[in-house]
């Protein structure tokens, strides 16, 4: 049963702890912040419903509130059945008033059980980490296709999936890609990636990185970041593409660690169940770098909210105006100034006329 559905008297706790470290994230969360202060006062997301399955962390946790501040109706679903901050999800429900369906450790029916749950919002936008949302509208509650004004997609791996619909024609509602920000995957997958995903490492396994050889496979912006940290701590980093060919017997280490031998003796360890470690036994990225990633999901939803009906039925990358603006508020919250051009330099760059 998802927590959407109601807590009874032992929750109160683990809501107000939840709620402790709601607030602690947030600090770390100025754009994030600032976003959510406009959005108070100018609600652009009045009577828009919104199914989100995402990772149910702090950080989410700030971007629902912020969508909610907006005047959005949120239903939140687990984009991962490891991931889940039980005391987060509560405290979105007890506190805010927010729709929750997920629970750490969830099995593979409950988890789409609560992707259905989520949907039964009738959404008129989708948020997903993975695109298992859009799947599901397109496969099987087809009868909310027709009320959707569009979406976001938080990652690498649902960008590719929403393409390729979206190269085949099915595609029946535009997405934003998040995942293609500037000010998303330069931090986002590439720093915070690599210090989480470590981070879950070590607590899963409690193993010596240094003089450790560290496969890598795949060097996207992920796989980069996680290559450079465990670099600079000491590994010998091997990158490659691979398929493990695993065989006969498996057993569980210690949590989040299972053991799969091979016929020649040898033995692979599977951390999270190949899932994302840094979220199954970290606490996934810092709220710092969650804060430009979810601040282009919080500006991508009101961009869909103005613009959705005029858009066709595709992946889009954020507008670039979306992008500079995020990173404006983040050097402002770090107290940072640029240069800006003068009209007279503006008037140059934009002039063939004039020579040098």
């Amino acid at each position: 049963m998802g927590r959407g559905n109601g807590y009874d008297v032992k929750d109160i706790k683990l809501a107000a702890a939840g709620r402790n470290r709601i607030e602690w994230a947030k600090k770390d969360m100025p754009v994030l912040r600032s976003i959510g202060e406009r959005f108070a006062k100018e609600k652009p997301l009045k009577g828009i419903r919104i199914a989100a399955c995402l990772h149910v962390t702090t950080e989410t946790a700030a971007l629902a509130q912020v969508l909610s501040a907006g005047g959005a109706k949120v239903s939140l679903c687990a984009s991962n059945p490891l991931s889940t901050q039980d005391d987060v999800a509560a405290s979105l429900v007890r506190h805010d008033g927010i729709g929750v369906f997920a629970i750490k450790g969830e099995n593979r029916n409950t988890y789409y059980s609560h992707i259905l749950k989520c949907l039964a919002i009738a959404p008129h936008m989708t948020m997903d980490d993975g695109a298992d949302l859009v799947s599901v509208v397109h496969t099987k509650k087809k009868e909310y296709l027709k009320g959707m004004i569009g979406g976001t997609e938080e990652t690498t791996t649902g960008v590719i999936r929403l393409a390729a619909m979206g190269e085949k024609g099915v595609l029946r509602y535009p997405i934003v890609a998040v995942n293609e920000a500037k000010t998303k995957h330069f931090f986002d997958n590439r720093y915070g990636t690599g210090q989480s995903t470590l981070d879950g490492i070590l607590r899963a396994t409690n193993r010596l990185i240094a003089g450790s050889c560290f496969v890598v496979a795949g060097y996207g912006w992920c796989g980069r970041g996680l290559a450079m940290r465990a670099k600079g701590m000491g590994a010998r980093v091997l990158v490659t593409e691979t398929d493990p060919r695993i065989a006969k017997s498996v057993r569980t280490v210690r949590p989040f660690v299972e053991e799969y031998l091979l016929r020649d003796g040898r033995a692979i360890h599977i951390l999270a169940e190949g899932r994302l470690i840094n979220l199954a036994a970290a606490e996934g990225h810092p709220s710092n770098v969650m804060d430009m990633s979810f601040a282009n999901q919080a500006l991508s939803a009101e961009y869909l909210a103005r613009h959705g009906k005029t858009l066709e039925k595709k992946v889009y990358t954020v507008p670039d105006a979306i992008d500079r603006e995020i990173a404006r508020l983040k050097l402002n919250a770090t107290g940072v100034r640029i240069d800006r051009l003068t009209p007279e330099q503006k008037k140059y760059l934009a002039s063939w006329e004039m020579g040098t």
